[in-house]
């Protein structure tokens, strides 16, 4: 998808709608069945819905979903829903006019909450909030939003700060781990039980409160799910990654020409699934950082 940021790529440099279907049919056919586009932002990517219509019609493909800043989505919520999109994750810091515009930079709180308005008049059968929780800056909104998302129906993730911001600012002690908030929200709504039979391999932590309601947490660095983890990423100019703290890629863009290459992209995709490392090692001082911030790789 396209990328937002410091750098950007030029529009020549990203994959097409035919190379992003090639690959995405014969990593089904390896028996990958969930699909989600991300970015970057996605929604800037002209003809969104046509790409959506491709993934949707792949047999095999049981999940797919996509992930949005919600800025554009006012308008773009009904189409994609047409198109066969499902599930809907959109992110959102803060309800808090200013600290949005202090996290965002930009004035569009107002934008994302017409956006989201849109996909629930839309009918998405899953609409969650994705929400990053930074210490000293959005803990006020972890109460906030959850309630919120109690009075809407949406179910909110929290996301731990996690090393991969373009400013290179994150720091170990900036992370609002999931007990703390687990531990915030009990105070102020009841206790929460983790849900039971979760899928092991999902990245968030599910608890319910007493009504039923649930919420999710993505402890990435108090809690690391790496054993679990069994997610690829394609990047949007071609190269294919095993984790998001990988500093390996492969390249994958000259098998995505015809079908003729396919075999060539199994065993590159295969090839790539079999260097997944036991874990990220965030915690320790043998960590190196990504060179690619999180709007180039994809969440």
């Amino acid at each position: 998808m396209p990328e937002t940021g410091a750098e950007f790529l030029k529009v020549r440099d990203l994959l097409s709608f035919d190379q992003i279907e090639r690959f995405a049919r014969v990593a089904v056919s390896l028996g990958i069945d969930k699909i989600r586009l991300t970015g970057g932002e996605p929604l800037l990517r002209p003809k969104l819905p046509d790409l959506v219509a491709r993934m949707s019609a792949i047999q095999g493909v049981q999940d797919l979903a996509l992930t949005t800043n919600g800025v554009l989505l006012a308008d773009a919520a009904k189409p994609l829903h047409d198109a066969g999109l499902r599930r809907l994750n959109i992110h959102l810091d803060t309800l808090d006019r200013e600290r949005f515009r202090q996290i965002a930079r930009r004035d569009d709180l107002g934008r994302v909450m017409a956006g989201m308005e849109a996909a629930r008049k839309a009918g998405y059968d899953v609409l969650k909030i994705n929400a990053v929780a930074i210490k000293g800056l959005t803990e006020p909104d972890v109460i906030s939003l959850v309630r919120f998302g109690r009075e809407n129906a949406i179910e909110v993730r929290f996301i731990e700060f996690m090393p991969l911001d373009a400013q290179h600012l994150w720091s170990l002690d900036q992370v609002l781990t999931a007990g703390e908030m687990i531990a915030m929200l009990e105070r102020e709504f009841g206790p929460l039980k983790a849900v039971p039979d979760a899928d092991p391999r999902a990245p968030a932590t599910e608890y319910r409160f007493a009504d039923g309601y649930q919420v999710g947490f993505i402890a990435t660095v108090s809690r690391p799910f790496c054993m679990n983890c069994n997610r690829l990423r394609l990047t949007s100019d071609g190269k294919m990654r095993y984790c998001l703290f990988a500093n390996e890629e492969t390249d994958v863009r000259h098998f995505l020409g015809s079908d003729e290459t396919a075999n060539d992209l199994e065993t590159a995709i295969r090839s790539t699934i079999w260097q997944k490392w036991i874990g990220h090692e965030i915690n320790r001082v043998s960590f190196v950082a990504p060179q690619r911030p999180m709007y180039s790789i994809g969440g």
